[in-house]
């Protein structure tokens, strides 16, 4: 297992030990109609977290080599 692929593994699994804490913590306030679907968002922001990091792990080299490849076409300004 290289470098990028134990970061996204421990990534995912803080991902998921804040998604249990923060939505454990809002569900124990009781239902306060004034304080809207924030379970429900905070859900969606930590999903896509997940995704992206699942993702990020599945294609690194991929990702690496596409962004070494836009960066080497990048010229200075006044560049023929």
């Amino acid at each position: 297992m290289n470098l990028i692929q134990s970061f996204t593994v421990s990534a995912t699994a803080s991902v998921v030990g804040i998604a249990h804490v923060v939505l454990g913590g809002l569900r124990r306030r009781g239902s306060d109609k004034d304080r809207g679907d924030v379970p429900g968002w905070v859900l969606i922001t930590l999903m896509t977290a997940g995704l992206v990091t699942i993702l990020w792990a599945l294609a690194a080299d991929q990702l690496e080599a596409l962004f070494t490849a836009a960066m080497n076409t990048v010229t200075g300004p006044g560049a023929p």
